[in-house]
């Protein structure tokens, strides 16, 4: 074996060391918290240090959670922010991004300049909440939809693919008589696919986590995320825990790392269905011609 050869092979051994490394280092977190959740709470609060397998396998903690009745109300209203949510995401971002990666829009720069604007200046929570109030959208659903529509940091990754594609594409749709909206919803949206689907990713993922708005903006329960309603199953578990209640304290810390299982776990099952476009969606634009 030649000396090239011999570093080819040395590199790749030392690289897959460190690599597992790291995906080991990055997965126990959570793998811990699985665990946990599945750990019987006696025999979890006498053991310390790290911990490979369920203790004294249990369910206890996910009953607790599963028998409170709000927590399938807070799975539909989440269901419905993240699909209404999304939707309305991906049309408004496509639809800005397409105006402003048109060379030939005179205002490009300009709006390009608003857009970036409101990524380092705002008003600030209190007059956010003033201007939603006064747009009617207190208690409202779509108090959780509209004002969040597009992001700049997803925008600016849109009009960088969108510029991707060449312009030759787009030229040849309108000789054969396409307008704006055929070009953008037939020939760029399919074809800057990957991206679409990073983007669809992070709306959808900040949908799912969301709670600080809801908390803000909506007063019926029956409107609230999913968040909320753990946020509220965790904080009663504390208050019984700390006042001796024992159908508490039979769970013990468990049910919090059941309720990180219950608001993780489906948002996950997202990720393998666009795991292919994930990797080529978000290098769009770091590599220039």
């Amino acid at each position: 074996m030649n000396k090239g050869k011999m570093n080819t092979w040395t590199f790749r051994i030392v690289n897959t060391i460190i690599l597992t490394f790291i995906a080991l280092v990055t997965l126990y977190p959570f793998l811990y918290v699985v665990f946990d959740s599945f750990s019987d709470p006696i025999e979890l609060m006498r053991h310390s240090g790290l911990l490979f397998k369920p203790l004294g396998f249990s369910f206890n903690a996910y009953k607790k959670v599963f028998t409170n009745a709000s927590i399938y109300t807070g799975y539909f209203n989440t269901i419905f922010y993240v699909v209404l949510g999304t939707i309305v995401n991906i049309l408004a971002t496509c639809m800005a991004a397409y105006v402003l990666s048109r060379k030939q829009f005179m205002l490009r720069r300009f709006f390009t300049l608003m857009f970036i604007f409101t990524m380092y200046f705002s008003g600030g929570l209190i007059p956010n909440y003033l201007l939603i109030k006064d747009l009617g959208l207190i208690d409202n659903r779509l108090a959780l939809i509209i004002p969040g529509a597009v992001s700049t940091f997803n925008l600016m990754i849109m009009i960088t693919g969108f510029e991707g594609i060449p312009q030759s594409l787009e030229e040849s749709a309108r000789i054969d008589g396409a307008g704006d909206w055929t070009i953008l919803f037939r020939i760029i949206m399919p074809l800057a696919k990957p991206t679409i689907m990073v983007i669809l990713l992070y709306y959808a993922v900040g949908h799912w986590n969301g709670w600080f708005n809801a908390m803000i903006y909506l007063r019926d329960a029956g409107k609230m995320p999913l968040q909320i309603f753990l946020r509220d199953i965790l904080t009663r578990n504390q208050l019984g825990a700390m006042t001796g209640q024992t159908d508490v304290e039979d769970v013990g810390q468990t049910i919090k790392y059941a309720t990180i299982i219950v608001s993780t776990v489906p948002i996950l099952c997202i990720y393998p269905f666009i795991q292919k476009h994930f990797v080529s969606g978000v290098m769009i634009g770091a590599v220039k011609e």
